[in-house]
Protein backbone atom coordinates (compact mmCIF):
# COMPACT_ATOMS: atom_id res chain seq x y z
CA UNK A 1 0.00 0.00 0.00
CA UNK A 2 2.51 2.51 0.74
CA UNK A 3 3.87 2.09 -3.05
CA UNK A 4 0.80 3.11 -4.25
CA UNK A 5 0.09 5.93 -1.53
CA UNK A 6 3.53 7.33 -3.01
CA UNK A 7 2.51 6.85 -6.46
CA UNK A 8 -0.15 8.41 -6.11
CA UNK A 9 1.24 11.59 -3.96
CA UNK A 10 4.05 12.05 -6.70
CA UNK A 11 1.35 12.03 -9.52
CA UNK A 12 -0.48 14.67 -7.50
CA UNK A 13 2.62 17.15 -7.84
CA UNK A 14 3.34 15.93 -11.12
CA UNK A 15 0.11 16.61 -12.51
CA UNK A 16 -0.50 20.49 -10.09
CA UNK A 17 3.08 21.39 -11.26
CA UNK A 18 2.24 20.92 -14.69
CA UNK A 19 -1.18 22.32 -14.29
CA UNK A 20 -0.19 25.43 -11.86
CA UNK A 21 2.93 26.39 -14.49
CA UNK A 22 1.85 25.88 -17.57
CA UNK A 23 -1.19 27.86 -16.81
CA UNK A 24 1.37 30.60 -15.94
CA UNK A 25 3.60 30.50 -18.63
CA UNK A 26 0.64 30.50 -21.30
CA UNK A 27 -0.87 33.18 -19.52
CA UNK A 28 -4.80 32.22 -19.92
CA UNK A 29 -6.78 29.63 -18.09
CA UNK A 30 -7.70 26.55 -20.57
CA UNK A 31 -9.91 23.48 -20.33
CA UNK A 32 -6.91 21.07 -20.13
CA UNK A 33 -5.40 23.31 -17.20
CA UNK A 34 -8.48 22.63 -15.14
CA UNK A 35 -8.56 18.79 -15.87
CA UNK A 36 -4.82 18.40 -14.60
CA UNK A 37 -5.97 20.35 -11.73
CA UNK A 38 -8.84 17.99 -10.56
CA UNK A 39 -6.52 14.75 -11.44
CA UNK A 40 -3.61 16.63 -9.23
CA UNK A 41 -6.97 16.77 -6.59
CA UNK A 42 -7.84 13.20 -6.67
CA UNK A 43 -4.59 11.51 -6.14
CA UNK A 44 -3.74 14.00 -3.68
CA UNK A 45 -6.78 12.79 -1.71
CA UNK A 46 -6.21 9.37 -2.87
CA UNK A 47 -2.27 9.22 -1.81
CA UNK A 48 -3.29 10.98 1.33
CA UNK A 49 -6.16 8.81 2.53
CA UNK A 50 -3.57 5.89 1.74
CA UNK A 51 -0.92 7.30 4.15
CA UNK A 52 -3.29 8.03 6.45
CA UNK A 53 -4.49 4.45 6.43
CA UNK A 54 -0.75 2.97 6.64
CA UNK A 55 -0.26 5.32 9.68
CA UNK A 56 -3.68 4.10 11.13
CA UNK A 57 -3.83 7.21 12.76
CA UNK A 58 -6.42 9.41 10.94
CA UNK A 59 -6.06 12.97 11.01
CA UNK A 60 -3.08 14.44 13.28
CA UNK A 61 -3.32 18.00 14.74
CA UNK A 62 -0.27 18.49 13.80
CA UNK A 63 2.04 21.09 11.58
CA UNK A 64 2.02 18.48 8.59
CA UNK A 65 -1.87 17.64 9.55
CA UNK A 66 -3.24 21.47 9.31
CA UNK A 67 -1.08 22.11 6.56
CA UNK A 68 -2.30 18.96 4.53
CA UNK A 69 -6.00 19.47 5.40
CA UNK A 70 -5.39 23.38 4.33
CA UNK A 71 -3.86 22.10 0.80
CA UNK A 72 -6.49 19.81 0.25
CA UNK A 73 -9.32 22.42 1.00
CA UNK A 74 -7.84 25.24 -1.21
CA UNK A 75 -7.05 22.72 -4.40
CA UNK A 76 -10.59 21.64 -4.08
CA UNK A 77 -11.39 25.38 -3.73
CA UNK A 78 -8.98 26.14 -6.55
CA UNK A 79 -10.55 23.59 -8.94
CA UNK A 80 -14.34 24.64 -8.38
CA UNK A 81 -13.25 28.37 -8.65
CA UNK A 82 -11.45 27.33 -12.41
CA UNK A 83 -14.60 25.44 -13.20
CA UNK A 84 -16.70 28.15 -12.83
CA UNK A 85 -14.63 30.67 -14.24
CA UNK A 86 -14.57 28.47 -17.46
CA UNK A 87 -17.88 27.88 -17.51
CA UNK A 88 -19.27 31.67 -17.16
CA UNK A 89 -16.46 32.20 -19.58
CA UNK A 90 -15.17 34.91 -18.13
CA UNK A 91 -12.02 36.27 -19.67
CA UNK A 92 -10.51 38.57 -17.26
CA UNK A 93 -10.31 35.83 -14.89
CA UNK A 94 -9.01 33.33 -17.14
CA UNK A 95 -5.93 36.24 -17.47
CA UNK A 96 -5.21 36.32 -14.02
CA UNK A 97 -6.39 33.22 -12.44
CA UNK A 98 -2.77 31.90 -12.50
CA UNK A 99 -2.17 34.57 -9.64
CA UNK A 100 -4.37 32.10 -7.49
CA UNK A 101 -2.93 29.07 -8.64
CA UNK A 102 0.59 29.83 -8.06
CA UNK A 103 -0.29 30.78 -4.47
CA UNK A 104 -2.11 27.20 -3.74
CA UNK A 105 0.42 25.38 -5.52
CA UNK A 106 3.07 26.80 -2.90
CA UNK A 107 0.86 26.06 -0.07
CA UNK A 108 0.55 22.79 -1.64
CA UNK A 109 4.26 22.26 -1.13
CA UNK A 110 4.32 22.46 2.21
CA UNK A 111 2.67 19.48 3.32
CA UNK A 112 4.08 17.64 0.38
CA UNK A 113 7.94 18.54 1.30
CA UNK A 114 6.98 18.12 5.30
CA UNK A 115 5.47 14.73 4.48
CA UNK A 116 8.32 13.57 2.71
CA UNK A 117 10.85 14.51 5.50
CA UNK A 118 8.89 12.95 8.38
CA UNK A 119 8.51 9.90 6.43
CA UNK A 120 12.29 9.67 6.11
CA UNK A 121 12.63 10.42 9.38
CA UNK A 122 10.73 7.22 10.35
CA UNK A 123 12.64 4.98 8.52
Amino acid sequence: MLVYAIVSITLALIFYTIGVWSEKIQGVLKKWHLAIFWLGLIFDTLGTTLMSKIAGEGFQLNFHGITGLLAIVLMLFHAIWATKVLLQNDERAKLSFHKFSVIVWLVWLIPYISGAIFGVSMN
